[in-house]
């Protein structure tokens, strides 16, 4: 009996795939919210990533604004799967050596109770954190291998970009240069990022930007959650790089947040900074007197060189994601859940 109900469950599979029916993309679970390739995405795991992101926010008190929420998590949730099982074909999977040590590096700063609070504050457990730190390890040994690996930036590109650009390395006054992420309470719909995350009001602003704030002081990348999660359309591609600013121009800004940026030293990080726009952390990465910057000077060469990887990595990651994607199969329970639902009001 046990194999006629295979062989009848395995001839139904074939009939689905053959006639295109859609009631045989049902989940065996109800708890499934997506497939990757036949690997589940729970609703689970879907709440647990929107808690960790919106700690304090409530989500009951718009419907439509919920589901948007719930959609663009999800996205991300596939995005990060897509690029996992890529990894594990390509044998790129962080090893449990490399796991254990970012793991320790993280929770090295805190008190056995203070880790405990942060975790529970992003709603995750140590097994949570550990695949977390699993993926995104896994992901960075891709993305170097597929992408980084086959960038090349050579003295000559250096060259013909300063020569082309000599004028903006003479620098009329003191600079700062300056990295930020910024969250704004508006719900814009042209915010861009890699995560396509954005607040829908203030109380989700304030819950975003504290948790990046926090995972900022873990020792994440700035950059890497600039392009992922940041709000300034124009930056976040570049990882939140605002280039140099006079410090005249600083004459002009929140008188917050021109005391906090004079105050730093190169690759120091604000706190988290409430600007009319939004939300900020800022980051120092340079400060340069006034007067023309040489080619030869070692700081130059090596900004125009990290400038023009970043613009190649950007262009490549993007090509590669969406590459990713089309090859992927993936079937969104959820979003499909919402189509059906509009005709039953």
């Amino acid at each position: 009996m046990k194999r006629s109900l295979s062989t009848l469950s395995g001839t139904a599979g074939v009939l689905c795939v053959a006639l295109g029916l859609s009631s045989c993309n049902k989940p065996v679970s109800q708890n499934v919210a997506a497939t990757v390739n036949g690997r589940p995405i729970t609703y689970a795991e879907l709440d647990r990533t929107i808690a960790a992101q919106f700690p304090a926010a409530s989500l009951k008190s718009n419907a439509d604004q919920t589901t948007q929420i719930r959609l663009e998590a999800l996205r991300a949730l596939i995005d990060n799967q897509i690029m996992l099982q890529r990894a594990e074909k390509e044998g790129l999977l962080a090893s449990d050596a490399d796991v254990e040590a970012k793991f320790n590096e993280l929770k090295a700063p805190y008190t056995k109770e203070q880790f405990q609070k942060v975790l529970e504050q992003r709603k995750m457990s140590v097994s949570d954190l550990k695949a977390q730190i699993r993926r995104e390890l896994s992901v960075t040994k891709l993305f170097n291998k597929e992408i980084g690996s086959h960038i090349s930036i050579s003295d000559a590109d250096v060259s013909a970009f300063y020569n082309t650009n000599k004028a903006s390395f003479n620098l009329a006054e003191n600079k700062v240069r300056l990295a930020q992420i910024l969250v704004t309470p508006g719900p814009d719909p042209n915010i861009n990022n890699l995560k396509n995350d954005k607040a829908q009001n203030d109380q989700q602003a304030k819950a975003k930007i504290q948790m990046l704030d926090m995972r900022v002081r873990q020792g994440e990348d700035f950059g890497t959650l600039a392009q992922n999660y940041s709000e300034d359309a124009n930056t976040a591609p570049n990882g939140g790089d605002l280039g140099f600013v006079p410090e005249s121009a600083l004459d002009k800004a929140n008188p917050e947040l021109r005391k906090a940026i004079m105050d730093m030293t190169p690759g120091q990080v604000s706190t988290v900074l409430h600007t009319p726009e939004g939300y900020r952390i800022i980051k120092l990465i340079a400060k340069e007197p006034a007067g023309q910057r040489q080619l030869s000077d070692p700081r130059v060469q090596e900004e125009i060189r990290q400038g023009l990887f970043q613009g190649k990595e950007q262009v490549l990651r993007s090509a590669f994601y969406e590459v990713a994607r089309s090859q992927a199969k993936v079937v969104n329970y959820y979003a499909e859940s919402v189509l059906e639902s509009r005709d039953k009001k």
